[in-house]
């Protein structure tokens, strides 16, 4: 994918329609959604971001998009905005749907939708304190930078797997987030996706 034009959104959406997004064969684990913000600044593509609080029970100080679990009666796209409203204080009005990507596993036990909407480029997040430690953005050309990417060889469940790590200034980004950021630059046909494995689901 070649610097975004204004047509991006739609380009973005054409490629995000075809395939359609993969779902998880298994009906168990905690339903949830993500939020994936991209936004157009520069001439380049940006994803939004969060690092979430210390304090918190589960994947703690963890880099990860705005979501959560799911409340009964909420679709993907419901839950994606009500998480990001709470966490990041964006307006829910104010994102434009783009398209999904495919669902994730995580040991935690959750199944996550990835929700990929388009934000205001000068949008200013609130991050809650309780959740959030901090919001930051990454351009999307920069995680296809080879530098950047660490791919360490670990074992799930007795068989050799490539684990993706982004390094982004003094942030890793690995497991489920990663995973979901591969897909998306597959998708998007930007280089250093090869590697993207559908059937992985076994990283935190």
């Amino acid at each position: 994918m070649s610097a975004p034009a204004p047509s991006w959104i739609l380009e973005v959406r054409r490629r995000l329609e075809s395939p359609p997004p993969r779902r998880l064969a298994s009906a168990e684990g905690r339903r949830a959604a993500v939020l994936v913000p991209l936004y157009v600044e520069s001439g380049e593509l940006w994803a939004l971001l969060t690092q979430r609080a210390e304090s918190l029970p589960q994947h703690r100080g963890q880099v990860a998009f705005p979501g959560g679990g799911r409340e009964a009666g909420e679709d993907p796209w419901s839950a994606a905005l009500r998480e990001s409203a709470e966490e990041i204080g964006l307006d829910g009005r104010a994102v434009l749907r783009l398209g999904e990507l495919d669902e994730a596993a995580t040991p935690s036990g959750f199944r996550i939708v990835p929700c990929v909407g388009a934000i205001p480029a000068g949008f200013r997040a609130r991050p809650n304190p309780v959740e959030i430690d901090e919001v930051f953005a990454v351009p999307l050309a920069a995680l296809a930078q080879p530098q950047l990417v660490e791919d360490r060889e670990v074992r799930i469940n007795g068989r050799p797997r490539l684990l993706r790590i982004y390094h982004v200034g003094r942030h890793r980004i690995w497991g489920v987030t990663a995973r979901i950021l591969q897909n998306l630059l597959a998708r998007l046909g930007l280089g250093g996706a090869e590697r993207y494995d559908v059937e992985w689901q076994g990283d935190a």
